[in-house]
């Protein structure tokens, strides 16, 4: 699975489903029987099985499983007038917008070579300037870049120097907004051989070198098990830069109890660290029936009763 079929995942399970809503304007607020110690967020399509494909519905059904946070990779390509409604459902039922994908480029290089493009720099800067728009939308805090491939004709350090420059760029639109553009180091292992972000020392040290509020990190963990492994103490090591942390078990990228990854600790440790924002829930589910989503929302519980 990897972010591109997330999104249209995403896309495809709403395609139909706001101007279908049987919820109107307002969405009732009622409590959760459920009480989470971390923000973890599920996307849109996660649980379809139980709900459907109606985003409102999905959103109620979150909100009664005791999820307080949402993710959505495509909100941006949905129309505005979904994206405010999505929006309003949010504030009526109080979950935190998480992550949405402001730019990305998963075959091409973009930020490590826009130093010598500038009409490569300004296709990014026009992607940032619409993610503020979005972000009112939804009153989000956090998006995703994806800083594109590496160039194998430029030498390394040229591309580093270049991808800190545009990050400077970006966060001058950012800033005015108190929108955080978290960077996500992905691998290139298993689903992104060409990128030119994969670690998160890398990432550390280009948020160091941007040296703003507004560019921070992504802590995709699923990712940086197949990359770097170490997953703890590399989040110590970079943890005044890490603003977001996204969830996936590997082998397969399901929920967390699937594969080798232990979750219970890694959660217990991110809450004793004081961690407030958002756990984005960016995996798949391993058995894909009604019982199986189930049983994922259980190893999240589960999971969390540290």
């Amino acid at each position: 699975m990897d972010r591109r079929k997330f999104i249209v995942a995403g896309l495809a399970s709403g395609a139909s489903v706001i101007a279908n809503s049987q919820i109107g304007s307002g969405a009732p607020a009622g409590a959760s029987a459920r009480k989470f110690k971390l923000n973890y967020a599920p996307h849109f399509g996660m649980f379809k099985n139980h709900t459907g494909d109606d985003l409102i519905t999905q959103l109620q059904f979150f909100h009664e499983q005791g999820f307080t946070a949402l993710e959505d990779n495509g909100l941006p390509d949905r129309p505005v007038a979904d994206q405010e409604k999505i929006g309003k459902t949010l504030a009526d039922l109080k979950i935190t917008m998480g992550v949405f994908v402001a730019t990305k480029d998963f075959d091409n290089p973009t930020f490590a070579i826009s130093s010598y493009k500038p009409e490569l720099r300004e296709r990014i800067l026009k992607d940032i300037r619409n993610a503020v728009e979005v972000s009112k939308r939804v009153n989000a805090r956090w998006c995703t870049v994806v800083p594109g491939c590496h160039d194998e004709k430029l030498d390394w350090d040229y591309q580093t120097a270049s991808v800190v420059e545009m990050f400077k760029r970006c966060a001058e639109i950012a800033e005015k907004a108190n929108l955080v553009l978290v960077m996500e180091p992905l691998n290139t292992r298993i689903n992104h051989p060409k990128l030119f972000l994969n670690r998160i020392a890398q990432a550390y040290l280009i948020c160091k070198a941007v040296n703003s509020p507004s560019v921070k990190i992504l802590y995709d963990m699923y990712h940086q098990q197949i990359t770097e492994g170490n997953i703890i103490p590399n989040a110590d090591l970079a943890w005044d830069e890490v603003a977001y942390f996204q969830i996936g078990d590997n082998p397969g990228r399901n929920e967390p109890t699937t594969g080798e990854m232990n979750y219970r600790n890694i959660f217990k440790h991110i809450y004793h660290k004081g961690y407030q924002g958002v756990m984005g829930m960016e995996h798949g589910i391993k058995v894909k029936t009604k019982e199986g989503e189930q049983a994922a929302i259980e190893a999240y519980a589960w999971c969390d009763s540290f």
